[in-house]
Formats: C-alpha cells, structure tokens, sequence
C-alpha cells in the first residue's frame, strides 16, 4: 500500500495543516487507506461511490457530493453534516478501526473526503461500473499518483 500512503500522505499533510491537527492523530497511513478502501468500495460499508452518492442525496446533499465529482470548486461539508450523511454506525467504525474518537475524525474525513472523490473521478463523473472492490480502488488511487 505504498502508493496509496504516499496519495494520502499528501492529502492529509494539507489537510492537518488546515486543521493544525497534531502530527499523526490519525495513526498509520495503512490503517486510513484500508478505512478509506473500506468505505468507498464497491463492496465497502456503504456500497463504494455509488452508495455513497445514494446517501449524500438522501440526506439532501447531492449537490455538495456532486461538487466533489463534477468539475470546479468541491464543496464543503462539516463533520456534522458527514456524521449525518453516512450515519453513526459507519462513523463508529471507522474510529475504532483507526482508534480515534469521532470528534477527531470528522472533521478530518469532511476535509479529506473531497479531495480524494474529486481526485478518483478526474472525468467529471462517477463511473458507472463504481470505484471497484478495495483492491481495484487502492490500484486507481496508484495510478492517480503515477500521472502526478
């Protein structure tokens, strides 16, 4: 998983120093690329992008993941807003699979989040066929740090 720390490395190093959050409150890079795999594959806890669109426009936040996809500016989102998108439980796990508080963690996700979808669908759009399984989305998060 080199590649992929390397990516979230770089993202999470601009998003720390938004946050001034301390140097490595999130753990190792693996434990948040397998949480990241985990949540965004198509096999993941919310059913990889597509689920996870599905749950942004339930919420009545479509628009603000359709930023993240689309081209131009991402859209904000709070931690509070994420916590209510994808719900408790995901939060839940989530934070005890990095051994974080969800107080730490929210806020952190909804300044990685999109960053990281916007960089996963360069075309504007999602895909049809999703992001793919963990390992077909942590081979597209390599591929991404091969072309920068």
């Amino acid at each position: 998983m080199g590649l992929l720390d390397s990516v979230l490395g770089q993202v999470l190093g601009g998003v720390q120093a938004q946050q001034q959050a301390p140097s490595g409150s999130l753990g190792d890079l693996g434990n948040l690329a397998g949480a990241l795999g985990g949540l965004l594959a198509n096999n993941g806890e919310v059913g990889g992008l597509g689920g996870l669109i599905s749950k942004f426009e339930q919420a009545g936040m479509g628009d603000v993941i359709g930023s993240w996809i689309g081209s131009g500016q991402n859209a904000p989102i709070s931690g509070g807003q994420l916590q209510d998108v994808l719900g408790g439980d995901v939060i839940s796990h989530l934070s005890q699979k990095l051994g974080v508080h969800a107080g730490a963690l929210l806020p952190m996700l909804a300044a990685l989040l999109p960053t990281l979808i916007d960089q996963l669908t360069p075309r504007g759009q999602a895909p049809s066929e999703g992001l793919g399984n963990r390992d077909e989305l942590l081979g597209s998060l390599s591929s991404l740090l091969q072309k920068g």
